[in-house]
C-alpha cells in the first residue's frame, strides 16, 4: 500500500510536533557544528551560559568545572604588591581551571 505524499507529510508532522512545539530542544546526543558556522545571540536580553552556579562547564576538552571562587580584592597599603601578585595568580587559576588559558 503506498502512501499518499499528504499521509507522509501528516506522519512527518506528528512525529515532529513535540520537536517543532516545545520552547527548548533537548540533545541526547553529541552536537556538532560544522566549521565556519556561527552562533548568533540575541542583542535585547543577552544569552547565558548556565543558569546556576552549580552547572558545570569547561572550554578545550578540560573537565567541566561549576562557577569558579571569587578572588579578593587587594587592600593597598604596603602589602599591595604581594596582594597583587596572590590575586593576578589566582585569577590565572580560575582561567586555567576552566580551560579558557593552557595550564
Amino acid at each position: 500500500m503506498a502512501l499518499t505524499e499528504q499521509q507522509v507529510r501528516n506522519i512527518i508532522r506528528d512525529e515532529l510536533s513535540d520537536f517543532i512545539t516545545n520552547e527548548r530542544y533537548i540533545f541526547q546526543k553529541h552536537l556538532q557544528i560544522f566549521n565556519g558556522r556561527n552562533i548568533q545571540f540575541g542583542r535585547t536580553n543577552g544569552t547565558k551560559f548556565g543558569t546556576a552556579t552549580d552547572q558545570l562547564i569547561g572550554f578545550y576538552n578540560t573537565t567541566p568545572v561549576n562557577q569558579p571562587a571569587t578572588v579578593a580584592d587587594p587592600s593597598g597599603g604596603v602589602t599591595t604588591d604581594a596582594e597583587a601578585r596572590t590575586a593576578i595568580g589566582e585569577i590565572i587559576d580560575r582561567l586555567q581551571e576552566l580551560g579558557l588559558i593552557s595550564t
